[in-house]
């Protein structure tokens, strides 16, 4: 690799506080794709089941 390669690196405007980046200042849940199939999973056994148990009278 050449030791010239130019450094990328936040712009001046972010230094001085003309830009904001709202993605690193909100914190966001990482949920795996396989555990959202679980809960998904999971939540549609759930209903199915409480629908068998407790059947809705209206």
């Amino acid at each position: 690799m050449s030791s010239r390669r130019r450094r990328v690196g936040p712009s001046l405007a972010s230094y001085i506080g003309l830009v904001r980046f709202y993605e690193e200042v909100e914190e966001q849940v990482k949920i795996g794709p396989y555990k959202m199939l679980v809960i998904a999973i999971a939540t549609a056994v759930t209903i199915l089941l409480l629908n068998i148990l407790i059947p809705f009278k209206p």
